[in-house]
Order: structure tokens, then sequence, then C-alpha cells
């Protein structure tokens, strides 16, 4: 089909159906994200933080290790992620299901995808013979309870998991109620039959436990490690 051009020709263009280069090179950046999977190399050193961990259980603290990845280093899409867990401790009484723990939640986390999971299951284990109470009044159901806390906020630290936050009017309403309560066990507060450093007894559940002649003796019940 022909057609008749009355007016001075100033310029010219191709027209194809070829892509543009800039989207050309945005599908190409698209494409050479890396995300977290289980077949991302280990590089030569991590990052990562330890937590502290001692229950009134047991004479020797678990120290937890949480090493993380840095995913596309340097651009916008750079992402640290949980890359491999490590427990150790002086305490071998836990040795076989320490290492099984660590072994599948450090599968967990370089499987990739969402791993936020672990920290509720983790943290929803119960131990039959009873929780304790950390020091603040915290009460933790069992020793994987509070590893599974620990892991919770490691994850909140780098990004993974959002801290809830409290709303500041029932913030102050619950200032003014520890207070108030604070207050009133001050004032009623009365001597301890035991010392202030003593530990629970895993018999009696009575925080009478102390280091006696180089043993751990209950003075409530008698109960003994030494026999």
């Amino acid at each position: 089909m022909s057609k008749k051009i009355n007016q001075k020709i100033v310029g010219y263009k191709v027209v194809n159906d070829e892509p543009a280069v800039e989207e050309v090179s945005a599908a190409e950046q698209e494409s050479n994200i890396i995300q977290m999977h289980e077949k991302v190399s280990r590089p030569e050193s991590l990052a990562g933080s330890t937590y502290k961990i001692k229950t009134p259980l047991s004479d020797h603290a678990l120290y937890l290790t949480i090493n993380d990845i840095v995913l596309n280093e340097g651009t916008d899409h750079e992402l640290r992620r949980p890359f491999e867990v490590f427990i150790n401790s002086k305490n071998m009484d836990h040795f076989q299901w320490i290492v099984a723990l660590t072994r599948v939640v450090s599968a967990v986390f370089r499987k990739g995808g969402d791993c936020t999971f672990l920290v509720e299951e983790l943290k929803a284990v119960f131990d039959p013979q009873g929780g304790y109470f950390k020091p603040g009044g915290k009460f933790m159901p069992s020793l994987v309870a509070e590893i599974g806390w620990a892991i919770e906020d490691h994850l909140q630290k780098i990004g993974m998991l959002k801290k809830p936050e409290i709303p500041e009017h029932q913030q102050k309403i619950m200032d003014e109620k520890r207070a108030e309560f604070e207050g009133n066990a001050t004032a009623k507060e009365e001597p301890s039959d035991f010392p202030a450093n003593a530990e629970v007894c895993k018999k009696c559940s009575v925080k009478a436990v102390i280091l006696m002649d180089g043993c751990m003796t209950c003075l409530n019940c008698g109960d003994s490690k030494c026999g």
C-alpha cells in the first residue's frame, strides 16, 4: 500500500518487536537475584550471634550460635538470612537431641522460604517435669521452648520477624498496674527461709537448692545430686 508524503522528511526510526535495552537489563537483573535455597554454597566466613541460655535446672549454660548469610550483598536486594545453628554446653545429658535439633533447624534454614514457623513449634514444647521461671519472672515451659525464644529474638534482629508493639495507652496502664503490684509486694515481703541465691529443686519445686560441700543440695527436701 503506497502513501503520498506531502511534507519534508526531518527524521526517521526503525520499528521492530525487540525489547528496549532498559527492559532487557531489568529482566537480567531480576533473574540474577539470589534467593535462599539448599544449593547456596557456604562462604568461608559467616557473621552470627551467640545467645546464652541458663536454666535453674542445670549447672551449665547452653550457648546457641546462629550464623547468617548475606545474599545479594551491596545491591538493593540485599538479604540477611539465617544459615546454620550450633549449640554448645559442658552438660552432656542432652547431647543426642541437641545434635539432632541443630541439624534439623540448620537444614530448614538452608532450605529457604519461610522458616519463621520454627519459632512457634519450638516454643510450644513442654517439659513433662515442669518448666521454670527466668530472672524477672518469665516462665519457660521447657529448655527447647527457650531455644525457640532465642531464635525468635534473632529473627527479629535481622528483620524476618516483626516485634509486636503494644499500644501507648495499653503500655501506660500496664506500667501503672506493675508499679502498684510491686509496691504491694514490697510492703508484704516476708523474709525467706532459704538463701536468696538458691535454685529451684527438681523434686519439690522449692527455691532451696544450694552448693553444699561441692554438691547441689536442697535445703527443703534434702535431695542431692551426690545421693
